[in-house]
């Protein structure tokens, strides 16, 4: 083997030996936030507004759409289990005419152009307040035994009833058995917020007192955190059993606990409030990657972005992938440009080599950004 060969191997070598970068967009179906931008469209006009998606994503030479397919206990895609969401045809349950399969639509059109996949589904919620179409086909009427409905017109699975838990986990382990994608992707909506249910506590009184208590499990918020810890571990396990190279990614709340770090000093806590504990996922590696929603600037006092950012960094005990969230919004024009730079550079300079966009509409109103992306963090 000559030295020219020798040196060509050796180049590819290194190239593909490199790890890629983790370029990802939020695109969620939820109220018509980006996709698609109003419930009842034609399937061709539905199937424009994903094509120009794709292709922003792909003119900016990012790599991955993370697509909400699961708003709320329905489908943006031909499911058995669940009805067709009312984001996408303007009616729970009604099918797309002329008919066609979006989510198959969306994987296809994003792989031809070396874009992948990531399915993402909200693990919880049964309707969401701009649903304007609750009628025999909503979970809330065909297994009105799994929801509670909350006082701001959200309904909301019931996280330790079992038969609820099995529910989701079988829409999860569907969409993994029939699609070609490449990640399950859930966000920070684990149990409700307290404003959706007016601050009152979550209704689920009855089972916690028939609930079997011992020394581990001693108070409600104990009990609720086991239950959502046990679904997270299950939906791990299943995904890599049925197809080991798909790929399990959480998104929770940017700040774990009040004062971790130091100088988070908030009010809210998503351990006792949410009931998620995405620090003991981190530990025991039940994802293969994590998006803290690092919703902050770098400059902000009390929860600065890289200073959150060495916390996650912290605890990740097993090295699995943390690719923080940043939102688009907290700037605009040649600012948000500025920032988000900065914050990528931050980002390369921890080896956190990857980033979650939210979301596509705020890409999509800046090309400015896009060109400078393109001309400095994402050249190839």
């Amino acid at each position: 083997m000559n030295l020219i060969k020798i040196f060509f191997l050796l180049f590819f070598i290194n190239i593909f030996s490199q790890e890629l970068e983790f370029r990802a967009v939020w695109v969620a179906s939820v109220a018509n936030i980006n996709w698609p931008s109003e419930p009842g469209l034609s399937t061709d006009k539905q199937m424009e507004e994903a094509i120009n998606i794709i292709e922003t994503v792909k003119n900016t030479n990012m790599n991955t759409i993370i697509l909400q397919v699961r708003p709320q206990c329905d489908a943006l895609y031909y499911s058995e289990i669940e009805p067709w969401s009312y984001f996408l045809t303007g009616e729970t349950g009604l099918p797309p005419e002329p008919f066609y399969d979006p989510l198959k639509f969306w994987i296809d059109e994003s792989h031809k152009r070396g874009i992948k996949i990531h399915a993402w589904l909200n693990p919880y919620r049964a309707n969401h307040p701009q649903n304007k179409s609750i009628n025999q086909k909503s979970i809330i009427n065909t297994k009105n035994e799994l929801v509670f409905q909350l006082k701001n017109g959200y309904w909301w699975l019931n996280p330790t009833d079992k038969n609820a838990m099995q529910h989701s986990l079988n829409v999860v382990y569907d969409i993994v058995k029939r699609y070609d994608i490449d990640g399950i992707h859930f966000d920070d909506y684990f149990y409700p917020y307290p404003s959706y249910n007016n601050g009152e506590d979550f209704p689920d009184h009855e089972l916690w007192k028939k609930s079997k208590k011992n020394i581990f499990v001693n108070n409600k918020n104990n009990w609720r955190r086991k239950s959502v810890n046990s679904f997270i571990k299950k939906v791990n396990k299943g995904i890599k059993k049925i197809k080991p190279h798909v790929v399990f990614g959480i998104s929770p709340f940017g700040i774990w606990r009040p004062k971790h770090p130091n100088i988070a000093d908030t009010s809210f806590d998503q351990y006792d409030m949410i009931f998620a504990d995405p620090k003991k996922w981190l530990e025991r590696g039940w994802a293969d990657y994590f998006s803290p929603q690092l919703y902050w600037t770098i400059d902000n006092p009390k929860y600065s972005y890289p200073i959150l950012l060495d916390w996650w960094n912290s605890q990740n005990k097993k090295n699995k992938k943390i690719w923080p969230g940043i939102r688009l919004s907290n700037y605009s024009g040649k600012d948000q440009i500025k920032e988000v730079i900065n914050q990528i550079k931050i980002n390369k300079s921890k080896n956190n080599l990857g980033i979650v966009f939210w979301s596509f509409n705020e890409l999509k109103n800046n090309p400015e950004l896009s060109k400078a992306l393109v001309d400095e963090h994402f050249k190839n």
